[in-house]
């Protein structure tokens, strides 16, 4: 199957923009540099060695193998993510690498490719984490707002502190950081009541007593 060159380079932005999500840190620029430094038949061979290109790939999909993606990694649980909260349809993560404090982002946990098909269930679930963090921090405004990558549509909410938006740079989030904001806003399950047994309303008249012993 031959790729535009268009294709090859828009493949080359979603391998490295997996990397930037998924490698340690000290790893990231050596990977990074490795896939910049093949030539397009080298980067091709790569893709398929590695199977990140979709049995159904196609001149017109320009999409990576979707299993791949972080976002469906983070679903499955194989690599770590600050969970916050979720529904049976989305899952709300925090950024790693967020753009202002509290840039949470709600992922579909199946694959959605256009706006029109994301789950309703995901803005209730927007607007129950915006509340919290307008409570928690109280941000002048927050931005909810819809990003694609890697060929998946996924939901930003960016705290706006000053003049924040979807193109402001971002900053590596510590560990510690993401630990204090996920206890900050992780959503606690409450308690389950413990219901008292309760007994008949007594009638003086009707009541039986044991006779008294002397």
């Amino acid at each position: 199957m031959n790729f535009t060159e268009e294709q090859i380079t828009e493949f080359r932005k979603q391998v490295i923009t997996q990397i930037e999500s998924t490698f340690p840190e000290e790893k990231k620029a050596t990977a990074i540099e490795s896939i910049n430094s093949m030539n397009d038949e080298d980067f091709i061979g790569f893709l398929r060695k590695n199977n990140l290109l979709g049995e159904d790939s196609s001149e017109e999909s320009g999409e990576l193998n979707q299993n791949e993606t972080p976002f469906r990694l983070i679903i499955e649980g194989k690599i770590p993510s600050y969970s916050i909260d979720e529904n049976e349809d989305c899952l709300a993560v925090l950024e790693i690498k967020p753009i202002s404090k509290a840039h949470t982002i709600i992922i579909p946990k199946k694959p959605v490719h256009s706006q029109d098909k994301l789950p309703k269930s995901l803005l209730t679930l927007a607007k129950k984490i915006s509340k919290k963090i307008e409570t928690k921090f109280k941000p002048k405004n927050i931005l909810v707002s819809p990003s694609t990558i890697l060929g998946e549509i996924i939901i930003n909410i960016i705290p706006v502190y000053s003049d924040e938006s979807l193109d402001s740079p971002r900053t590596q989030a510590s560990k510690e950081e993401l630990e204090d904001l996920k206890n900050t806003l992780e959503a606690k399950q409450k308690p389950k009541s413990i219901k008292k047994p309760r007994i008949k309303k007594i009638k003086e008249q009707n009541i039986w007593l044991p006779n008294r012993i002397p």
